[in-house]
């Protein structure tokens, strides 16, 4: 009896030690945490204009070892940071997420909205307005607040950049925590906590911003080496904020105290700030080690500063890209060992580019110019009121678009129909202004379909302008120094789209693949729910 007891354990054990790799088998495969790294301003062309010049472990290896969709195509105008961040992270556009711009004029309050103000919540971590942000402007979710969604919220969400908008928008709604930058602090606000973690409060005594700014900006290499660049001194390029002079080396040990810690912003040693402040977080909050799987969302922001102050043929540029290939070839290495190979899933992408300086283009008798928003408002009112009657018919010009007055138009006793054909008859005769168009008649207007799809997807009704004005390539709204973006043109528009880590196999591809399309592809991979406003397409050769 004995006997046939323990042979009936000793068959079900059998059995048990036989289906068990099944059972394990079938368990869903996800990685232990995801990384999304969005470089501010980083043109799609900088992975391969400084490709010999990087090391093996940074750019180069996610090349080699990643997979790279070589034509992804912002979709949309504006592009600005705002946007581009909120895109990569909703799989959506501007039309159905609410994030028309870093900001934009709302109609009903009648002022200027930035894109994560919210005055309902408060500052934590230092004092002043810097931390009264929140994603509360964002309609949509994005692909770290499925994650949480998808699992009761077991899985942790953190956003970290120098800028708060790039630390909220790609966070979510529902994240952990969300650090910016002020004043050589990280801070945060009530939306996410009362208090900053003591891991914060340890990691902002150091003071690392303060240190960074007592030494020089010399370059990583000797500056003859820099033949990929323009000389040195140009009389078209910015200063640094407390600097007099565009050259070499940058004396940032005499910055006043008063402009140190803003000046940082506009040097690459924030950028080794930013990611080292990463490693912390993923250290102290444990992240990748959960029953779940994690999300980490860091945005490099630095590029942003120097690239507008320098532009993109600067040796600043140049020696930022070399510096931070060295600090991606450093930070995968601590995800190497603190999670472990294979065990993260990394995307790298851009929020958008830059255009080259026009004083830049014109030396080499490429076209390109300027103009101002402000003076073009002015000349639109006055000739307006010249004709009509009608004062103060503009509101604003903004994210190239002009706002109309309705309410002062129609307290006028006019309407903004007799205003709408003047606006674009007076754009049109501009040299620089190519077409003009009635937002909510864009469907019917005559432009090239590309340009035409951006708009449609740029344009929100609630919190969009009236008209719409394009211009000729090289032309954008600035003063002769330093540069910007927000257009439809490829320099603005087609960015890096790389992923890397658990579950890809190297490889790359040619198509026309769009930047709304990250977060469902992430999604994918993770087995989730893309988030709610989500329009993009799954990369099927990377999930296959």
């Amino acid at each position: 009896m004995v006997y046939r007891h323990l042979r009936k354990i000793f068959t079900l054990w059998i059995i048990l030690l036989i289906c068990c790799p099944f059972f394990i088998q079938a368990q869903l495969q996800r990685p232990k945490l995801v990384v999304g790294i969005v470089i501010d301003q980083m043109r799609w062309d900088y992975l391969y204009r400084y490709h010999d010049l990087y090391g093996n472990g940074g750019f180069r290896r996610l090349l080699r070892e990643g997979f790279a969709a070589q034509n992804t195509l912002i979709p949309y105008v504006p592009t600005y940071t705002a946007v581009g961040h909120t895109c990569i992270y909703t799989g959506s556009v501007p039309a159905i997420t609410g994030i028309v711009g870093n900001n934009w004029f709302d109609r009903a309050t009648n002022k200027s909205v930035y894109c994560t103000d919210d005055s309902t919540v408060n500052t934590v971590g230092n004092t002043g307005i810097a931390g009264k942000m929140s994603p509360a402007n964002l309609w949509v979710t994005t692909v770290g607040d499925e994650l949480r969604l998808s699992n009761n919220f077991k899985s942790k969400v953190i956003g970290i950049a120098l800028k708060d908008r790039g630390a909220i928008l790609p966070a979510g709604h529902s994240a952990n925590a969300a650090y910016w930058y002020d004043s050589g602090k990280w801070i945060t606000s009530t939306h996410y906590m009362n208090s900053l973690p003591d891991w914060v409060n340890t990691f902002n005594a150091k003071d690392m911003a303060g240190t960074y700014m007592s030494q020089d900006w010399n370059t990583i290499l000797p500056i003859n080496k820099y033949d990929l660049s323009s000389a040195d001194d140009k009389p078209y390029e910015n200063t640094i904020r407390g600097e007099k002079t565009v050259t070499f080396p940058h004396k940032l040990s005499m910055i006043d105290a008063k402009d140190k810690y803003e000046s940082f912003r506009t040097t690459p040693f924030a950028n080794s700030y930013t990611l080292a402040f990463a490693k912390a977080a993923i250290e102290n909050e444990n992240l990748g080690k959960n029953t779940v799987t994690d999300f980490l969302a860091v945005s490099i922001s630095s590029t942003d500063y120097i690239g507008h102050t320098f532009g993109p043929n600067s040796i600043e540029i140049e020696d930022t890209y070399l510096r931070l290939d060295k600090d991606i070839e450093s930070f995968l290495t601590y995800l190497d060992t603190k999670i472990g190979k294979g065990n993260y899933l990394l995307f790298l992408s851009a929020d958008h580019g830059v255009a080259h300086i026009p004083g830049f283009l014109n030396e080499h008798n490429l076209p390109g110019g300027t103009f101002d928003e402000n003076d073009l408002m002015k000349e639109l009112n006055k000739s307006i009121e010249e004709k009509t009657g009608i004062k103060n018919a503009v509101r604003t010009i903004m994210n190239y678009q002009v706002y109309l007055d309705k309410k002062g138009i129609a307290e006028q006793s006019h309407t903004a129909a007799e205003v709408t054909p003047l606006v674009i008859d007076l754009l049109k005769q501009k040299d620089f202004i190519i077409a003009a168009v009635e937002l909510d008649k864009i469907n019917t207007a005559t432009l090239p379909s590309p340009q035409k799809e951006m708009m449609v997807n740029g344009y929100n009704p609630k919190r969009s302008g009236d008209v719409q004005f394009t211009f000729k390539a090289g032309y954008f709204d600035g003063g002769k120094r330093g540069t910007t973006h927000g257009l439809w043109n490829p320099y603005d528009a087609h960015i890096p789209c790389l992923f890397f880590g658990w579950g890809v196999k190297p490889g790359k591809i040619y198509r026309e693949t769009h930047m709304t399309d990250i977060a469902p592809t992430v999604a994918a991979l993770l087995h989730i729910q893309m988030p709610s406003g989500s329009v993009g397409q799954v990369i099927t050769e990377l999930v296959k």
